[in-house]
């Protein structure tokens, strides 16, 4: 019966420790972003898919800057002044996986999703948007839009894989 309550007293302690716990978070090192992804890059978007209300332009042609600073990658647009830290979600070689997102128009938060293969001086892709919008008086969300990019990309200055 000693045995029993020792046993029962031990199952009570680890049920609680694990209920208490913190899960474990994940995180992918930009030590493993390849170097070539770093660089200015020409960006064409085509716009495949679409759900909601929001207009999303059918095409857009943009200017990425990917730089690193310490453990921060930063995306700057400098022809529409956009700026943004970017999360690396996964890295598997040239497959890569990043996450940005940020504050519109006051009470819309935008997050873009960029799943992109590097292949050579270039790269394709697909760019996934979602714009939330939130009330202004309880911070409920009201509606979410969407919208799938094909994108292509086109290495215009920095570290090329073919080592020009």
């Amino acid at each position: 019966m000693r045995y029993l309550k020792v046993i029962f007293f031990l199952l009570c302690i680890f049920i609680g420790l694990s209920a208490s716990a913190e899960p474990l978070k994940a995180g992918v090192s930009i030590d493993s972003v390849p170097n070539t992804f770093y660089g200015s890059w020409r960006v064409v978007a085509k716009i495949d898919k679409q759900k909601g209300e929001t207009y999303f332009k059918p095409i857009a042609i943009d200017f990425w800057n990917l730089s690193r600073q310490g453990n921060v990658i930063n995306l700057t647009n400098p022809f529409t002044g956009a700026s943004a830290s970017v999360n690396v979600d996964y890295v598997e070689g040239n497959l890569i996986r990043f996450t940005k997102a940020g504050n519109y128009d006051g009470n819309k938060k935008l997050t873009d999703t960029v799943d992109l293969k590097l292949q050579g001086d270039t790269f394709t892709g697909i760019n996934t948007l979602t714009l939330e919008t939130y009330s202004n008086f309880d911070n409920s969300l009201i509606k979410k839009d969407s919208a799938i990019y094909i994108l292509k990309g086109e290495k215009i200055s920095g570290q090329s894989i073919t080592g020009n």
